[in-house]
């Protein structure tokens, strides 16, 4: 392990708790890992896929999180590849050849790749070897399977699906790696992923090196002229500015050019090309800052990131903890800055509005839920609701989570005969939306907050920071 370490690496020792999850993985045991941004997760999986048999199968959301990793294992002649739907269609057949022929040790895929027939067709096939199943980023499974990626929710099949395919005595191991999950997530994704008696490495979150601070604006205007100061006041610095909608990202990033800067817009919008380029610019300095959406950063390493700015406050904590854990990845210090309206919402009411649509959003999936669960034939193919409803995707997976339809195998559902509450859903959505409304305006000290929230009740009453507006008054 240590060798590899070196050879692979050019690392001589490895960083707590790196060895213990790797040895955990090589034992074949299921396990859960929460470790903070900038912690070394990557590693811990990649380092044992070279030491097992056959393939180890890499699921995570993002293309550029995928090509980063991959970019970064090829130049260190690791047989590691991607597929997505972006690629040509010679590339993907030269990659599925590849793993057919058992030449490749790493497969990145989003859930959507990895269910896709040619994809599945292939990983069936009883002489393919598979030794482990890695959800990276892996609060994704909560946050976005019930909303727009409903693909997340069938992960729990696939396992059970493909031992079926394999010789007596496979076994394939589950790993589960994110830097966000509060203990409610934690439970969802040991749940969906049916994890057989997990190991569990949970790390405190808590990043002594990143400043927390919530500024109160009254105007749009006001948040528009705060954002430049803020910008305008480290100069030479590398950052990001996270908005919820591509619309923000658009609007924002031409008012910043017109005041001079040099920035562009990020967002799901854009064609792969373009996202692509930018983050190249952002990594390589020709970009200073991104005005982006939660798309952004996931898993990108900048280790120079000096500042996150909230132009808008996500929609919950474990969201907050991923973003401003794109910045002060070396160590250094670096500044965390939400930007959020007086809360009557009488001068600004934008915050309340956008809370609103969020919570209508969820509303309308309950009662499509609803509805479809009342219609559906008590066993059949997920692609055939999907096609006989708009939202069928979405709300088989919502009715999934609360355990109202269970899935026989990633591609077919069968309705549960036990009566279940929508509502109990819709209750742990708005939990999630209250508490990130009680960070945002709490007077304890920040980190203490987001540390009680995540569960970790070994800390101090007392614990204070030292670094976040709520600790250092001469910082507000």
């Amino acid at each position: 392990m240590h060798e590899l370490l070196q050879q692979t690496w050019g690392y001589t020792d490895f960083r707590y708790p790196q060895e213990e999850i790797i040895t955990s993985l090589l034992s074949g045991k299921d396990t859960l890992v929460l470790m903070p941004t900038g912690g070394g997760k990557s590693l811990c999986f990649q380092l044992p896929a070279l030491m097992q048999p056959g393939l180890t199968i890499v699921v995570s959301p993002l293309v550029a999180l995928m090509e980063n990793q991959v970019q970064d294992l090829q130049q260190k002649n690791v047989s590691a590849v991607l597929l997505h739907s972006q690629q040509s269609r010679s590339s993907r057949q030269q990659t599925l050849k590849a793993i057919a022929q058992q030449k490749i040790k790493l497969l990145y895929l989003s859930p959507e790749t990895l269910l896709s027939l040619p994809v599945w067709n292939i990983l069936i096939q009883p002489e393919i070897i598979i030794s482990s199943l890695v959800l990276d980023e892996a609060h994704c499974l909560v946050q976005w399977g019930t909303t727009f990626r409903p693909y997340y929710t069938r992960l729990g099949a696939i396992r059970p699906a493909l031992l079926q395919y394999k010789p007596s005595g496979t076994k394939i191991t589950i790993a589960a790696f994110t830097a966000t999950a509060d203990r409610i997530t934690q439970k969802a994704i040991i749940s969906s992923l049916q994890l057989q008696q997990p190991t569990k490495f949970i790390l405190n979150p808590y990043r002594k090196n990143i400043q927390l601070r919530v500024k109160t604006i009254w105007t749009p205007r006001g948040r528009r002229q705060e954002t430049l100061k803020f910008i305008r006041d480290r100069p030479q610095q590398s950052g990001l500015v996270y908005v919820r909608s591509r619309k923000n990202s658009s609007e924002l990033a031409v008012w910043l050019q017109s005041q001079g800067l040099v920035t562009a817009p990020y967002h799901a919008g854009l064609s792969s090309q373009q996202r692509r380029k930018i983050e190249q610019d952002w990594l390589s300095g020709k970009l200073p800052f991104v005005i982006c959406t939660c798309a952004f950063g996931m898993g990108i390493d900048k280790s120079n990131c000096r500042w996150v700015l909230h132009f808008h406050a996500p929609e919950l904590l474990a969201e907050y903890i991923q973003e401003i854990g794109r910045s002060g990845r070396d160590g250094k210090n670096a500044v965390a800055l939400t930007l959020v309206s007086e809360a009557t919402g009488w001068f600004n009411p934008e915050d309340k509005q956008r809370s609103k649509f969020f919570s209508n959003q969820l509303q309308q999936q309950l009662k499509q839920a609803q509805h479809i669960i009342n219609h559906l034939p008590t066993q059949g193919e997920i692609a055939a609701v999907t096609e006989e409803y708009p939202h069928g995707a979405v709300a088989l997976s919502l009715l999934h989570n609360i355990g109202a339809v269970s899935y026989v195998d990633p591609f077919q559902y069968r309705k549960q005969t036990t009566q279940v509450s929508l509502s109990r859903w819709s209750k742990v959505q708005q939990h999630w939306q209250k508490q990130m409304q009680q960070f945002l305006h709490t007077k304890q000290c920040r980190w203490q907050f987001l540390l009680s929230a995540f569960g970790f009740r070994d800390i101090p009453k007392d614990f204070r920071c030292g670094n976040c507006d709520r600790c250092n008054s001469s910082n507000n």
